[in-house]
């Protein structure tokens, strides 16, 4: 309260500061060894202003009254020299404010809270239990990774609107890779736990997770590799499951539907977006079929990107990107749905912020940031072996892998971790060396298959990098598993 009075007093028309302590602790290992450690804090402040159409922004770690004050009007000395810059004045969509909110993630245990003697030794277990598969009776060539990532972020906002809110957010990633290698055939396989993904809760993600015996399990696929058949090119119907499918998601859908990005505000480092200009696109870009719904929230259970508010204070809500296959919305912030202002109040809507603003720590500024972005399962019960029985011929590809994408989001290639050749509605082996690639708009038209809620699975990102100076978001993509018609394919491991 204190900084908020002194960037008023200083002649801000508008401010909010966050307070917040980040914990961070990453554990990797490598067979039997502990390769590294990482148990970090950061405590601090930070203060955004806006005077008469412009930021500024200033933080510090120093919590004294008046460190407090200087840095606030610090904030305000800096929108004042930004306005020499300003092209267009900042235009904040209304909020309603809450003057007294708490929220946190559902997380049973805190990840702190363990000893990391109890980490390093689970990981280290694991790692054991793979390498009796890759190197069985210490012969052969194989190599094991393994690491648990955790974040718990404790935040206090409070807002000039009149907003004040305290929430803790945790975040868990267990992983692993195994490789499997064949000296003679000069060939390597791996197999990554993508199976497992990131989520926003605690150590329970981590026990949940069963490494040691899902460790064996994912050496044998990376021996099984091995022995894959390579890839024939061309064209084939694609079974993609939801633990491959959220990081195409991801890329051609969440990334290009982000406002600032289609307006050119990131092109200098992550680029534009072929969902552009709005005015040409919203509501009437054909996106994908007409079973195709996508949403954006940042309330699903265990999702990486949930919280209470966004760091602008905003109660963030439930919306639909694509709409029966329709472009129908952009990611927004309170700065940047004015600018959609003719467009909402044509669609009878009001001029909100669909709550997307995210600061990766009190020592930066808070900016357009992903939510949760999901495709939703559809109206038939159908699984993903429904998918596969009704496939003549075609590949099934399960896990994430490499991917490569343009600037615009338009035009992109993606690899797996596990692929599986489909032969009159059965699974008849496995394949290797295969990536597909795409057009965004033509690849989620040819889908014509949709599983249903009870296929329907949480994917995600913990470290989704964007800005200058650049900051790591996280977040999660659902989706069932679906069929796409004749995707063409690629064989990644043919020499030229």
């Amino acid at each position: 309260m204190l900084a908020l009075d002194a960037a008023k007093s200083a002649g801000a028309s508008y401010a909010d500061a966050r307070i917040s302590r980040n914990n961070v602790r990453n554990v990797s290992t490598r067979e039997l060894r502990v390769l590294g450690l990482v148990d970090n804090e950061t405590f601090g402040i930070g203060v955004r202003v806006l005077v008469e159409g412009a930021w500024g922004f200033a933080a510090t770690n120093e919590l004294t009254r008046d460190e407090v004050i200087r840095v606030a009007q610090q904030a305000v000395a800096q929108a004042k020299a930004n306005r020499s810059a300003l092209r267009r004045p900042v235009e904040l969509a209304p909020v309603t404010p809450t003057p007294e909110g708490t929220w946190r993630s559902p997380a049973r245990i805190d990840p702190f809270d363990v000893a990391i003697e109890e980490q390093v030794g689970l990981l280290l277990q694991a790692n054991e239990a793979a390498l009796k598969v890759l190197k069985p009776g210490g012969r052969g060539m194989g190599f094991v990774n393994s690491s648990m990532f955790f974040l718990r972020e404790e935040k206090t906002l409070a807002t000039t609107d009149g907003t004040f809110v305290v929430q803790t957010i945790y975040r868990a990633q267990p992983s692993m890779t195994c490789q499997a290698v064949n000296v003679q055939a000069g060939d390597f396989q791996s197999r990554q736990s993508t199976d497992i993904q990131p989520m926003g809760r605690g150590y329970e993600h981590v026990l949940d997770a069963n490494l040691v015996v899902n460790a064996e399990r994912w050496a044998n696929e990376a021996q099984e590799k091995l022995k894959a058949k390579s890839v024939d090119v061309g064209r084939y119907d694609l079974i993609l499951h939801p633990t491959h499918l959220w990081l195409t998601i991801h890329e051609s859908i969440a990334h290009p539907t982000e406002l600032d990005r289609a307006l050119g505000f990131e092109a200098n480092y992550a680029g534009t977006s072929f969902v552009s200009p709005p005015e040409a696109v919203l509501g009437k870009l054909k996106y994908g079929p007409e079973f195709m719904n996508v949403q954006a929230d940042r309330s699903q259970d265990g999702s990486l990107a949930a919280v209470g508010w966004d760091d602008e204070g905003v109660k963030p809500d439930e919306y639909l990107i694509i709409r029966n296959g329709v472009f129908n919305d952009y990611q927004t912030t309170r700065e940047q749905a004015p600018y959609l202002a003719d467009w909402y109040r044509s669609q009878g809507r009001e001029v909100r912020s669909h709550g997307n603003s995210y600061a990766q720590s009190w020592a930066d500024v808070q900016f357009q940031r992903m939510p949760n972005v999901s495709l939703l399962p559809g109206e038939r019960d159908l699984v993903w072996d429904d998918l596969i029985a009704a496939t003549d011929r075609g590949i099934a590809i399960v896990g994430d892998g490499s991917f490569s994408i343009d600037q615009q989001r338009y035009n992109a290639q993606f690899g797996g971790q596990l692929f599986y050749e489909i032969r009159g509605g059965k699974i008849v082996g496995m394949l290797k060396d295969v990536a597909y690639q795409i057009r965004t708009p033509e690849f989620w038209n040819s889908m014509d298959m949709l599983g249903g809620r009870r296929s329907y699975e949480l994917g995600g990102a913990f470290g989704d990098g964007k800005g200058q100076p650049a900051q790591s978001n996280a977040v999660s993509h659902g989706c069932p598993p679906t069929r796409h018609r004749q995707v063409n394919v690629i064989n990644t491991g043919r020499q030229s």
